[in-house]
């Protein structure tokens, strides 16, 4: 009789429901995806290849490619840089302040972007609480192209540092330990075992904090202007052509969707094949 019921126990047709739910989750998602990828479609579907390349070759396509990479790439490192200590300080000590801290960090990803320019200007500007001090002694920042540096780095810094502690929170101690033990310098442990253990989530807020940069268009537009060849990026060069060209704005559109879109697939594929 144990046999029997066992064996009716272990018999029930359990995988019926296992089998329709993968089916009946993808047709829930359908609606998100769609309006996710559509957006995306119609910009494909509504450059014209042929305008597209002529407006490569123009000068304001051109200087807004090179800056918005260019600005893009120092607000990367500069929140890889300065962004990593904080990080590393976050994920391994607990200290008075530190909530306070990690909120501060949250901060610029809540703010709209405008408020973020404003705190900025009123900062950094000509008469700002350091920009007036800056401007006495022949420095000024706002709406230059350190301006858009700046304002990179203010909203984007915060997706790394977030990444960050992540990452060296997850780092098994034990084996930090275990090199300590063995005679390495706290600098050889995080250079040698915390940095490469740490390294595949460390890469991914690298890339998140670099879109963000790279798209990054309220606080610019506010603190550096929209000064072609100077402070113009790419976000800023779509919203003037916007109103003066439709293609030169969907031009952008689509190198900045190309380019987020293959920068993206590209980390993905490494951090799965590193894993």
């Amino acid at each position: 009789m144990a046999r029997s019921t066992a064996f009716r126990l272990t018999a029930r047709p359990t995988w019926r429901f296992s089998n329709l739910a993968p089916l009946g989750l993808m047709l829930a998602s359908l609606p998100i995806l769609a309006y996710l990828l559509f957006p995306i479609l119609a910009i494909i579907f509504r450059v014209d290849l042929r305008v597209m390349l002529e407006h490569l070759v123009a000068r304001e396509v051109s200087q807004a490619i090179s800056l918005s990479l260019f600005t893009s790439a120092w607000s990367t490192a500069l929140s890889l840089l300065f962004g990593t200590p904080l990080a590393y300080l976050l994920a391994r000590y607990q200290f008075r302040g530190r909530s306070l801290i990690d909120t501060l960090i949250d901060l610029p990803m809540v703010l709209p972007p405008s408020v973020a320019g404003i705190a900025l200007l009123m900062a950094f500007g000509r008469r700002g609480m350091l920009g007036s001090w800056l401007n006495d002694i022949g420095i000024s920042l706002a709406f230059t192209t350190v301006a858009v540096v700046l304002a990179q780095v203010f909203v984007s810094a915060p997706f790394y540092i977030k990444t960050a502690i992540s990452a060296f929170a997850g780092v098994e101690r034990e084996l930090e330990y275990a090199a300590e033990i063995d005679g390495a310098s706290p600098w050889q442990v995080f250079r040698y075992m915390t940095v490469p253990l740490a390294w595949p989530v460390l890469l991914g807020g690298l890339v998140m904090s670099w879109a963000r940069a790279l798209g990054e268009f309220g606080a610019t537009i506010i603190f550096a202007g929209n000064f072609p060849g100077r402070t113009q990026t790419m976000p800023l060069a779509i919203y003037l052509g916007f109103e003066l060209d439709l293609n030169l704005a969907l031009t952008l559109a689509m190198i900045m969707l190309v380019v987020s879109f293959g920068v993206l697939w590209l980390v993905k594929a490494i951090l799965r094949q590193r894993v």
